[in-house]
């Protein structure tokens, strides 16, 4: 029995431009699709209208483009597949493993984990509310290809999560557990700090019926401060005048050393290196890796 091609992907949602983090992990994902003989695929996760800056799609395309990071097939988004998420609710509901929730986020404060206080509540017509998944006491374990054995017990590191919102929104764990199913997703290259993400997405997977990917969670790029560089902390957009620096800079976050060299190659020659070369073992299995720290790791003699 031959073993299914690998298909991996990408899903920025478009809140901003591309910045030096989410190249890293587009290059990441990139190369372990491509090192693998596999298909890599573009998703933009557009499920949260308020949150979405005008034009940001395009841009993200266009960086992608410019950093020679081509995606195989269409562009996928998710505010064009409601339909699907809407059948997976209907499913969970279905089967009992949802409920609607009242609770604030005020009533909710300083409790870690969801105390249960409308599993057995009746809706009523005005009330609004959210839909939460059951979590009861289940434990998720996966093997992380890159942080090794994960677990959580439900109830007592995590709890309920919503998988609609009260605005009317899909949430993002019950999109991208949809999405992954539907698209073949076989293997997950993405940011440590979407580790407490994957256990839900499991749990969810389990639920649906759904098989599970493999995962692997690299380093996030931090600033000074230690937090995460992302849209929220103000990261620089990535300059589509130079990109090769910044993907030469990404192949020494993700641990792979390119050679002195290739400082003077292009985005092909240096995509090219990487492909050949990509080792998943050597991305380092720390959560984050600070932004000016980067310099120091250089590249191999």
């Amino acid at each position: 029995m031959t073993a299914p091609q690998y298909i991996g992907r990408f899903a920025p949602s478009p809140t901003g431009p591309l910045h030096f983090g989410s190249l890293v992990s587009a290059v990441a994902s990139y190369l372990d699709a491509k090192a693998n003989q596999g298909q890599w695929l573009i998703r933009i996760e557009d499920i949260d209208p308020p949150r979405e800056q005008p034009g940001a799609t395009d841009l993200i395309l266009k960086a992608l483009d410019v950093y020679g990071l081509s995606w195989d097939g269409p562009v996928v988004y998710q505010s064009q597949r409601s339909e699907l998420y809407k059948a997976a609710l209907a499913s969970l509901q279905a089967e009992g493993f949802s409920f609607f929730c009242t609770c604030s986020r005020r009533q909710l404060t300083g409790q870690p984990v969801y105390p249960g206080h409308c599993h057995d509540k009746t809706l009523e017509p005005d009330d609004d509310h959210s839909i939460k998944v059951k979590t009861a006491s289940y434990k998720v374990i996966f093997d992380d290809l890159i942080q090794g054995i994960q677990q959580c017990q439900f109830g007592v590191d995590d709890g309920d999560f919503v998988v609609f919102r009260k605005d009317g929104l899909f949430a993002y764990q019950l999109a991208v557990t949809v999405d992954d199913q539907d698209q073949g997703i076989t293997h997950i290259v993405r940011g440590s700090d979407l580790l407490t993400s994957t256990h839900k997405q499991c749990l969810l997977q389990q639920y649906l019926n759904y098989q599970t990917p493999y995962y692997a969670h690299h380093p996030v790029i931090k600033k000074t401060d230690g937090s995460k560089l992302s849209k929220q902390t103000f990261a620089k957009p990535l300059p589509l005048d130079m990109p090769a620096p910044q993907l030469l800079q990404a192949l020494v976050a993700l641990g792979q050393k390119p050679p002195l060299a290739l400082a003077d190659g292009s985005v092909s020659e240096i995509l090219e290196w990487g492909i050949q070369h990509w080792q998943l073992k050597k991305v380092p299995n720390e959560m984050g890796i600070p932004e000016d720290s980067l310099q120091k790791r250089q590249y191999k003699d």
